[in-house]
This record gives C-alpha cells, structure tokens and sequence, in this order.
C-alpha cells in the first residue's frame, strides 16, 4: 500500500495516526482525525473497509492506553466485564449493518447530542472533578451494560466520537472522574474496536500491512496520551475533552451540511 503514496503523504499520514492515538488516549475523540485522514488518502477504497483499517490502527492505541491506566487506576473488573461484552455485541451488530443502512440519521442525532454534551460538561465545572457515588454497585452494573451496548453499536456502525460519548456518560450519569471514566472507557473502546476488526475484516477485508503499520505510531501516541492524562489529572481531562467535543461538533457540522 505505501508505495502508492509520496513520502509526504506517509508522513502525514502517520502524524495524523499519532495524534489520534494521543487525543483519544486523554479524551477520546480520535476517531474524528484518523478516520477521515485514511478515508482522504484512499478515495477508491470500499470505505467500509477502511474504517475498519482504521480501526485496526485505534486498537494498539485503545489497547496500550488501557493497561496504562489499569496499572495506575483501580476500576472496578465486575463493572468493566459488564460493558465491555454488551459494547462487543452492539459493534459487531453495527458493523455487521454498516454497509446496508443510511448513517445520516445517526450522524444527525449525534451532532445535536454532541452540542448538549458540549453545554452540559462547559455549564458545570464540577463535573468529573472526583468520583461520585449515585448508584449501587449492582445499578452501575446494568445502567452501563445498556449504555456500552448501544455505544458500541454506534462504534460499529459510524465509529468517530465514541470515546466521547462513553466519557461523558461515565462521568454525568454514572458519577466517575474524569481520569477514572477515562481508564474505563478505553477498555470499553477497545471492545468496540476489536469487534469491528473482526466482523469487517471477515466480511469486506481489512488493508491489514497498513493496519497494522499504522497502529504503532498510534500505539506511541495511547500511550502519552494516557501518562499525561493519568499525571495531570480529572480537572486537565475536562478541558481537553471540552476542545476535543468542539472540534468533534464542527468536523460532523461541516460534513452534514457544507460538504
């Protein structure tokens, strides 16, 4: 695949890879410069198939960051087990109907979710700042075996936003800081992303050299990412998160109705 391409696009390319794995790490939202980075560079490609090399890239990334926070944040592994598998199955699910059903619904329903989202976490400085016990163990349990199920549909079905969308539900409903929603939400990703590589890569096929190329410099990128965010802590989290929802907002705005 590379000798197709310039060394300036290569490099490019590997950048925007880079700094995905790095924001998505922190905040999630990644999936808003890798996924149209790959899309721009392989135009004739079955885009199906070059989200899921995309998502092959997020899954070092995801992954890396993952076991960075879990060896320095303490999360609850009966919560984890109870999104992480109904996130699976809502990916699969959704990456199975990517090809055969209309995104633009579900891209509008996410733009207007995006912005309160936006309003919410920015109206309330608070948020996230230290955990919150608002449910009981049990509750938090299936409150976010629902979410990450419906999540990872989402995941499977368009992709970029994901880590956004856990990270705020972990943290306005469920009452997790921000650097303990973050630990949570990269497990939870990695499910998504994985369930995706499988089902498209069965299905369509997957451009796996370059897959597999371009998720070491996302790899490099999870984790910083991770060790600035676990060093810097829920407050740093926040307005990271805050730029990245912003810019998310304006990425899908300019794709629904400029583009």
């Amino acid at each position: 695949m590379f000798y197709d391409l310039s060394t300036i696009s290569i490099v490019l390319l590997f950048l925007a890879i880079f700094a995905a794995g790095f924001i998505d790490a922190i905040a999630g939202g990644g999936g808003l410069i890798q996924t149209p980075a790959l899309l721009l560079t392989f135009p004739n490609e079955n885009p199906v198939s070059v989200v899921g090399t995309s998502k092959t890239a997020a899954f070092f990334g995801t992954t890396t960051a993952a076991i960075k926070y879990r060896k320095s944040i303490k999360t609850d592994p009966k919560l984890l087990l109870a999104m992480v598998f109904p996130a699976f199955v809502g990916a699969s699910l959704g990456a199975l109907l990517a090809s055969h059903i209309s995104a633009e619904i579900f891209k509008n329903a996410i733009f207007v979710m995006m912005i309160a989202i936006f309003i919410y976490t920015w109206r309330k400085p608070e948020l996230g700042k230290v955990h919150l016990d608002k449910h009981s163990s049990q509750k938090l349990m299936y409150i976010g075996g629902v979410a990450a199920f419906f999540i990872g549909f989402y995941d499977g079905l368009i992709g970029p936003g994901t880590g956004t969308m856990l990270m705020i539900f972990l943290v306005a409903v469920m009452g997790f800081a921000f650097v303990g929603a973050s630990a949570i939400a990269k497990v939870v990703n990695a499910s998504t992303n994985l369930a995706s590589i499988i089902v498209v890569g069965i299905k369509l096929g997957i451009m796996w050299k370059l897959g597999l190329a371009l998720g070491l410099a996302n790899l490099v990128g999870g984790y910083l990412g991770s060790h600035l965010a676990i060093a810097k802590g829920s407050n740093f989290i926040r307005i990271f998160f805050l730029i990245v929802t912003g810019l998310l907002i304006l990425r899908l705005g300019y794709s629904l109705y400029i583009e």
